[in-house]
């Protein structure tokens, strides 16, 4: 099987803990299920936030979906002016049998606007 990366992004209204949790359990939930993506399939996640989001560790949420032996690793984004705010952007590396050409990254909540060439 091969390593593959799966991008995705999400961005939050506020600088919230609980908003933290929701859109990026949300946010990992899908690329996981619509890549078909299982527990065992992963390697490690990339998480990195834009340096408004100061209220949680994106990874530190991630840990409520199982992925306790699962590498994770957060860092801030590059603080570029007119940037998208408040974004935490994710790259999961996963065994998978899909070619590059049928992964599905998924960017939700405003994110889209990053990449519309790829956003589902």
């Amino acid at each position: 099987m091969k390593v593959r990366a799966f991008r995705g992004a999400t961005q939050l209204q506020g600088d919230d803990p609980i908003e933290m949790e929701s859109a990026v359990c949300e946010l990992l939930t899908e690329i996981f299920a619509v890549n078909s993506i299982a527990n065992e399939d992963l390697i490690s996640i990339l998480f990195t936030s834009t340096p408004d989001l100061q209220c949680e560790f994106p990874a530190k949420t991630a840990r409520s979906l199982n992925l306790g032996d699962v590498p994770l690793m957060c860092a801030v984004e590059v603080d570029v002016t007119g940037a998208l705010p408040r974004i935490v952007r994710v790259m999961v590396h996963a065994h998978s049998p899909l070619e590059r050409s049928a992964i599905r990254h998924i960017y939700r909540r405003g994110a889209e606007a990053l990449r519309r060439d790829i956003a589902q």
